[in-house]
């Protein structure tokens, strides 16, 4: 048996010039007072041909089920039974901002018990609780589940995430979140990726749009509208005219290695010091070569098998030290490791080694 250690990944570069198309302002920030809010409920799903929860494991779910039968007028005080064909799950949503009385909204089905599979399921109806407890919305209807399973006597087999699914419009709003937004003086935007730069370029944007002096940056990461100043009549109508302004936002260099992938990510503003990279490949090699023993003729002996095991290793020596020179660009870093004829999980070590030494002048992630 012969082990490479080496991987076969992909290697990701972005282009040349980042971001160099325009970008919207509602593309770059999030407005004062325009967000959702998190929604969570406890329900139960029935319908399901046999892969719920097995009520001795689950006992919380024959108590949600007692207690709808018993709102329904079904009375199953000291009864004994054992559906399989029903799952307890949490439900989860986010109420988008200025959802009215009425509209629909997407959930998420997600079982908590040791239901197999929720496909073909119906979710009852669970209201769905804010931060506050108070109750905003109502879920209700057939779930369209995450993924497949299926079992034999002897194997199963299970693709994607059979136990979890999505009610698409599958909740009806039934509390509005309380919050004057025409009321408000000044909005703030708030950067998604806090920049000095790109807050200046926002600022010079919309006030050169109105003609007068309208955003002022505060920090980094917010920019503030004032409303009055604006001249329109309202906030909404300020936020209609800025958010489609577009400008070029300032991004910082930055690497992102993932190891589990070995995907590798560099902007094109990333720069290194003068280094020396030196990269060899190195390959293990294991051999099995078991010797059988055979006893006498007649000698009433056993059958012995003798391991014998060879290993070692080998490196290659087609690769030697190279040098990446001082201030070299994305395109001069990327040529410099391919010379050295290193696979792209090598490379991450090679660039993981390269931030250590401070050579590396670029925000180096791992994920």
């Amino acid at each position: 048996m012969i082990g490479f250690l080496r991987a076969v990944v992909v290697c990701c570069l972005l282009p040349g010039m980042a971001f160099a198309n325009p970008v919207r302002i509602k593309d770059l920030v999030e407005f004062d007072g325009v967000r959702g809010n998190d929604l969570v409920g406890y329900g139960l799903v029935v319908g399901l041909a046999g892969t719920g929860d097995g009520m001795r494991n689950a006992p919380f779910t024959e108590d949600i089920l007692a207690g709808i039968l018993e709102r329904l007028g079904v009375n199953v005080q000291g009864e004994q039974f054992r559906p399989r064909n029903v799952a307890a799950v949490l439900v989860t949503a986010t109420l988008p901002p200025f959802s009215r009385m009425g509209a629909r909204i997407d959930v998420s089905v997600s079982a908590i018990g040791d239901a197999r599979s929720l496909l073909g399921g119906t979710l009852i109806m669970t209201p769905l609780n804010g931060a506050d407890g108070q109750i905003y919305a109502v879920a209700q209807g057939a779930i369209i589940a995450g993924g497949i399973s299926a079992e034999g006597a002897a194997a199963s087999v299970t693709q994607g995430v059979p136990t979890s699914g999505v009610i698409p419009q599958g909740a009806r709003v039934e509390r509005e979140v309380e919050f004057d937004f025409a009321a408000l003086g000044r909005v703030r935007l708030a950067l998604r990726n806090p920049d000095f730069t790109t807050a200046g370029r926002i600022e010079q944007v919309i006030n050169r749009e109105f003609g007068r002096p309208v955003a002022m940056m505060l920090d980094a990461g917010t920019v503030t509208l004032d409303v009055a100043a604006t001249r329109m009549p309202s906030p909404a109508h300020a936020l209609g005219r800025i958010e489609t302004l577009t400008l070029t936002p300032e991004t910082r260099a930055r690497v992102v290695v993932d190891h589990r992938s070995g995907t590798i990510v560099m902007g094109a503003d990333v720069r290194i010091s003068r280094v020396a990279v030196a990269q060899g490949t190195l390959t293990l090699q294991v051999e099995e070569m078991p010797r059988v023993i055979q006893p006498n003729p007649f000698s009433a002996g056993e059958t012995v098998v003798i391991p014998s095991t060879e290993a070692g290793f080998t490196e290659d020596e087609r690769t030697g030290l190279a040098e990446l020179p001082a201030g070299a660009t994305l395109s001069e870093v990327v040529a410099g490791l391919n010379a050295l004829g290193v696979s792209p999980r090598d490379m991450i070590d090679i660039l993981t080694a390269i931030s250590a030494a401070g050579a590396l002048h670029a925000e180096f992630v791992v994920r």
